[in-house]
């Protein structure tokens, strides 16, 4: 299978950016063509002068800011020498004077399918403030690598909104960026002008691994496709004193502690509350070079993907937390903020979309734990998913 991204379609066919005008592009390492050639380049090349400024996201223009809350500074891209401006740093937003003169923005961005990702808040920013000066917004659509047929998850309650949850989404979405900006735009009382550039050859079952495409590392710990299978649930961990594997080279497929005792243990009560379908399992000990627990040695688990169109991510991560507050009640614990620039709600709060989900989650632990665990959870959250599922129809693009 060979997918031809939206950045491709124009670089065919240019006729169709003559109507942009003057434009701004949201772009970062990982927007490039199947030649991995930077999609400022490519624009460039097509719009001459009427590309005027670029705009980056979280972790800067190249991926260099590690962790959360590291802002980038505003420069000059060394490649196009275009002028930029972060996203990702004092602003979350652009203001009005960095969209001066533009009569257009395009948005070529690769997302990985999943609500916490805050490169989709980004867009919506662009597309909010936009729309408040009549400026036009154009997304080329590229793959969710997690496929578009899934959608897992409670739907984010109103109040836990924020940078790493701005809409009413399930945690795996099952949309690309494109669909993404057509359902935000639907939330918004004043919608933006927006049009979306589709992708060719892309279907809804597809995976990363099924794209014919090379996988340039979206941000820095999300260095393989098989990262972006599990990081629907595994990315729980930010919210713990669980390690979730930054500092090693396979963060959220590898996860621990040094106060899990017997992984053993932890291992056959996690293999009680998930369905570890599409999963190898093996016994890890590791040394976090960076972030929680640096310097000293973990006890944990890494997940291998063989299958990654069988993995339940977000259950996978439910049972990870259930399995740890059950093996290890006296270590385990929840962070406090601030977590992306919240500091009252805890971090555990805003990644599960839910103020009543952690309090639900330890009253399970504290009783005995079985295979219908999750579903007893799941069933809490099955209308809000039913009634999303119905009105992302109108804003799918993809048979």
């Amino acid at each position: 299978m060979s997918v031809t991204v939206g950045l491709e379609i124009v670089a065919r066919n240019p006729a169709r950016a003559r109507r942009w005008g003057r434009c701004g592009l949201l772009v970062n390492q990982a927007s490039v063509d199947r030649e991995i050639t930077p999609s400022q380049l490519v624009l460039k090349k097509i719009l001459r002068d009427r590309l005027h400024v670029l705009f980056s996201p979280q972790h800067g223009l190249f991926a260099d800011k590690q962790d959360n809350m590291v802002e980038s500074g505003h420069g000059r891209d060394l490649l196009s020498r275009l002028p930029y401006y972060s996203l990702y740093s004092n602003v979350r937003e652009p203001g009005d004077d960095m969209l001066e003169g533009l009569d257009t923005v395009i948005v070529d961005i690769q997302d990985v399918g999943t609500r916490v990702y805050t490169f989709i808040y980004t867009m919506a920013g662009i597309m909010r403030r936009c729309a408040h000066l009549g400026r036009r917004v154009v997304v080329l659509d590229r793959p969710n690598p997690i496929g578009g047929t899934r959608v897992e998850g409670n739907v984010l309650e109103d109040d836990s909104r924020s940078f790493v949850g701005g809409y009413p989404l399930p945690m795996r979405h099952g949309m690309t960026i494109g669909e993404l900006a057509l359902w935000i735009n639907a939330q918004e009382s004043k919608p933006v002008e927006l049009e979306v550039i589709r992708m060719n050859g892309w279907k809804r079952a597809l995976h990363w691994k099924d794209t014919g495409r090379a996988w340039i590392m979206t941000s820095p710990n999300m260095p393989t496709p098989e990262t972006a299978e599990v990081y629907p649930g595994m990315v729980l961990l930010e919210g713990t004193n669980l390690s979730e594997g930054r500092g090693t080279t396979t963060p959220f497929l590898t996860f621990g502690a040094p106060y899990i005792g017997d992984i053993q243990k932890w291992l056959k009560t996690i293999r009680e509350l998930c369905d570890l379908s599409g999963l190898a399992v093996r016994p890890a000990v590791y040394e976090p070079t960076f972030h929680k627990f640096s310097g000293h040695v973990c006890r944990g688990l890494q997940w291998i993907v063989l299958k990654p169109e069988r993995i339940k991510p977000y259950q996978l991560g439910l049972g990870v937390l259930l399995a740890t507050m059950q093996c290890a009640p006296g270590e385990f614990r929840f962070k406090d903020p601030p977590y992306e620039y919240e500091t009252v709600r805890p971090p555990i709060q805003l990644l599960l979309g839910s103020s009543s989900l952690p309090r639900r989650l330890e009253e399970f632990a504290r009783g005995q734990l079985n295979k219908n665990t999750i579903r007893e959870i799941e069933a809490d959250w099955e209308d809000p998913l039913r009634d999303f599922l119905r009105r992302r129809r109108e804003c799918l693009l993809y048979s």
